[in-house]
């Protein structure tokens, strides 16, 4: 009887332990996780910081270096530093002088005025008489020599050999030079050979 019992002890035991091995299996089983759905406006979140400002390099930005409130103005002449300078807007005369370094000593600023604000892409001549009238009182004849930094096309254009052409390619080297230092500079001018600069040295100046 004692056997028994023993045996039916050890069955009990047996069991038990299964049961709890089973139940530790049941407690340990993988479970599922639910994952939430990806929505449209959420994939395109990390494309716009959250406070809504755009992106560096996105369209609309401004181009690094560069303002469109900056005004570049051509400053020729009798100035220390003839060429282009860049101005804030709202620049005047006088501070368009200051960047080209001021004016040559002795040169009158008279009929300049000084006070204008500037815009942008002009030229300002400084220091260049005014091409006079011509006989009979035709505007644009120049009666002495025509300043080669301050003649406009009409005056330029009234030369002997020059025409409308060739008057826009001496004011375009102008400006691209800053303007001319000298006379004989003028052979520099695409389309101006020997013959025309002959016809043209002694009627003007700079």
């Amino acid at each position: 009887m004692a056997s028994r019992s023993a045996v039916a002890g050890v069955i009990v035991v047996a069991m038990l332990a299964a049961a709890l091995v089973g139940a530790l299996l049941w407690r340990s089983r993988p479970q599922p996780v639910a994952v939430p759905p990806v929505s449209e406006a959420g994939s395109t979140a990390g494309a716009r910081p959250s406070n809504g400002a755009r992106l560096p390099g996105g369209a609309g930005s401004p181009v690094p270096g560069t303002s469109a409130s900056s005004l570049v103005i051509a400053v020729v002449g009798k100035v220390r530093r003839p060429g282009l300078v860049t101005l804030p807007a709202g620049a005047r005369l006088v501070d368009a002088l200051r960047a080209a370094g001021g004016a040559l000593p002795g040169v009158d600023l008279t009929p300049l005025n000084q006070a204008r604000r500037v815009v942008d892409g002009e030229q300002i001549v400084v220091g260049a008489p005014a091409a006079g009238v011509g006989a009979g009182g035709g505007p644009g004849t120049p009666t002495g020599a025509v300043n080669l930094n301050t003649a406009t096309l009409q005056e330029l254009d009234s030369l002997p050999g020059v025409g409308p052409v060739l008057a826009q390619r001496i004011t375009d080297w102008r400006v691209e030079h800053s303007g001319f230092q000298s006379v004989d500079q003028l052979r520099e001018v695409s389309g101006i050979g020997d013959r025309t600069f002959e016809r043209l040295r002694d009627l003007v100046t700079v």
